[in-house]
Order: C-alpha cells, then sequence, then structure tokens
C-alpha cells in the first residue's frame, strides 16, 4: 500500500486490516472458529487426562486382557490416535463449510481495497 492510501485509510478509521478487523463479518469468522475449537479442544483434553488418570489410579482396569496380549490400556491409547485423526477430519470439513467462504469473501474485500 502506499504512503497516501496509508493516510486516506488511516483518516477513515486505520489501515484497510483494522477497518476489516473490526467489521461484523470478521467478527462472525471468529466467533465461528471459536465455537468449534474451544469445545472440541476441552473435549479432546478431557479425554486425554481420563487416559493418563485411568493409567494412574487404575492400573488394574488398563490392564485388562481384551484378546491375547492387548489390554484395555492399549485399547484406550490407541483410540487417542483414532480421535486426534477424527478431530482433524471434522475440523477440516467444518472450516470448508463454514469459514474458509467466509475468510475468501473477506480476502477478496482486502484485496480490492488495496
Amino acid at each position: 500500500m502506499s504512503a497516501l492510501n496509508e493516510r486516506s485509510s488511516e483518516s477513515t478509521g486505520g489501515t484497510v486490516y483494522e477497518q476489516v478487523q473490526a467489521s461484523p463479518e470478521f467478527a462472525d469468522l471468529r466467533s465461528r472458529l471459536r465455537r468449534f475449537v474451544f469445545p472440541m479442544s476441552a473435549a479432546f483434553l478431557i479425554w486425554y487426562l481420563v487416559y493418563v488418570l485411568l493409567a494412574s489410579y487404575a492400573p488394574s482396569f488398563m490392564a485388562i486382557k481384551v484378546l491375547g496380549n492387548i489390554n484395555v490400556g492399549l485399547i484406550i491409547g490407541l483410540l487417542q490416535f483414532v480421535t486426534t485423526f477424527a478431530i482433524t477430519t471434522i475440523y477440516v470439513r467444518y472450516a470448508n463449510k463454514h469459514l474458509d467462504p467466509a475468510a475468501e469473501r473477506i480476502r477478496e474485500r482486502i484485496e480490492g481495497a488495496a
């Protein structure tokens, strides 16, 4: 952005980026992201904490054999990886449907204003 454009944008309420950040569209995008990320992160952290607590305080439960040498602890531990990949897949679908289109509109507005 040229110095002239910077001065004119400052007189109209800040740079184009500050204006976008203050816009309702950006606030909605940020809100959508937070509504997904915070609950999903909390759920995963609780799930992980349960695993750690079971391993620490219920070793006899975690040692229950399910099939051969495979026990409950191993299954729950492997489910941690499955959960991580599932959350990633769910997030990508959510972002593609709800976040990316809004972000694209904001990006186009910024590039059109520059």
